[in-house]
C-alpha cells in the first residue's frame, strides 16, 4: 500500500523540479531581454547623439560658408561691372566661371542648412492664402534669364479655374524650383512644362515634365534619398549635392503631401508633388 504514495511523492518532486527549472529558465530569459532593452536604449541614445552632432555640424558649417561666399559673389559682380577698369573677353569669361561656381556652392550650402534644420526639427512652416497665378508668374520671371535664347522652352500652363491655396508658398516654390532646375539641366532641347490640376476635391498636383534624357526604372526608387544622383554623362558634368530631391520630399511631407516621378530613358521625365489645397492647422503647429 505504500508504493502508490511513494510514486505520488516522486511525481510531485519531479513536477517541482521541472517547475524550478522552468522558473530559472524564464528568469534567465527575462534578464537577457532586460539586457537587450538596455543595449538598444544605449544604441538609440548614441544614434540620437550622432544625428544631433551631424545636424549641428551641418548648421555651423553652412553658416560659416555663407560670409565668404557672399564676399566672392560681391567681388565677381564688381569685376563684371568693370567698376575697377575694363576686362578682356577672356577675363569676363573667367569671372563668369567663378561667379557660377560660387552660386552652385552657395546653393549646396543652402541645401545642407535646410537639411540640418529639418533633422533638428527647427524648420518653420508659414501657411497663407495665395493665388497660383502669382506663384507661376514668380517662377516664370526667375527662370526667364536662363531659358531666353536657349534650345529649351519653359512652358507654364495657366492655372485657370483653380482655387487659391492655403499652404507655405515659399516651400512649395522651393520644390517646384528644384524640379524645374533639374529638368532644365537634363534637357538639351525640347521643352519643360509646368502644370497644376486638381486631384479629387481636397488636393492639387503640380507636375514638371521634360523631354530630357530620362531616368532608368531601377533608379527611380532611390531618387528622393539623401545624396542620390543619376549616373549619366550629364550628371558628371553638372555638379550638385544630391540633396535637392530629398529636400523636396521632406518639404512635401511637411506640407501634408508627397512627391513622385515617372520617367523613360530617351523620352523624358515627369516629377510631381501633390499637396492639400489647405494645409491642416496641426501640420503648421507641429513645425
Amino acid at each position: 500500500m505504500a508504493e502508490p504514495a511513494t510514486d505520488q511523492a516522486a511525481l510531485v518532486a519531479s513536477l517541482q523540479a521541472e517547475n524550478e527549472a522552468l522558473r530559472a529558465e524564464l528568469e534567465e530569459t527575462n534578464q537577457g531581454v532586460l539586457a537587450l532593452y538596455a543595449e538598444l536604449d544605449i544604441q538609440a541614445e548614441q544614434l540620437r547623439q550622432a544625428s544631433d552632432l551631424k545636424s549641428r555640424f551641418l548648421s555651423y558649417m553652412s553658416h560659416e560658408f555663407r560670409t565668404p561666399l557672399g564676399s566672392i559673389l560681391s567681388i565677381t559682380s564688381l569685376l563684371a561691372d568693370e567698376l575697377d577698369g575694363p576686362l578682356s573677353e577672356e577675363q569676363h569669361r573667367q569671372v563668369a566661371f567663378v561667379s557660377t561656381a560660387t552660386r552652385e556652392l552657395s546653393d549646396m550650402v543652402d541645401d545642407l542648412l535646410d537639411l540640418a534644420k529639418i533633422e533638428a526639427g527647427r524648420i518653420s512652416i508659414s501657411p497663407a492664402w495665395f493665388d497660383m497665378l502669382d506663384l507661376f508668374a514668380a517662377l516664370r520671371g526667375m527662370f526667364r534669364p536662363i531659358v531666353e535664347g536657349g534650345a529649351v522652352d519653359l512652358i507654364f500652363e495657366e492655372p485657370v479655374g483653380l482655387p487659391r491655396l492655403y499652404t507655405d508658398d515659399k516651400k512649395l516654390a522651393q520644390i517646384l524650383r528644384n524640379f524645374i532646375s533639374n529638368a532644365l539641366k537634363f534637357t538639351s532641347r525640347g521643352e519643360v512644362r509646368v502644370s497644376a490640376q486638381l486631384q479629387g476635391e481636397d488636393n492639387i498636383r503640380f507636375a514638371v515634365s521634360d523631354t530630357g534624357i530620362g531616368i532608368p526604372e531601377e533608379l527611380l526608387g532611390s531618387l528622393f534619398e539623401d545624396f542620390a544622383q543619376v549616373d549619366s554623362p550629364l550628371q558628371k558634368r553638372l555638379r550638385g549635392t544630391g540633396l535637392g530631391l530629398s529636400l523636396c520630399k521632406r518639404f512635401a511631407i511637411l506640407l501634408g503631401g508627397e512627391v513622385g516621378v515617372t520617367s523613360e530613358p530617351g523620352v523624358g521625365s515627369c516629377f510631381h508633388v501633390t499637396i492639400p489645397l489647405a494645409l491642416a492647422q496641426e501640420n503648421a503647429d507641429e513645425s
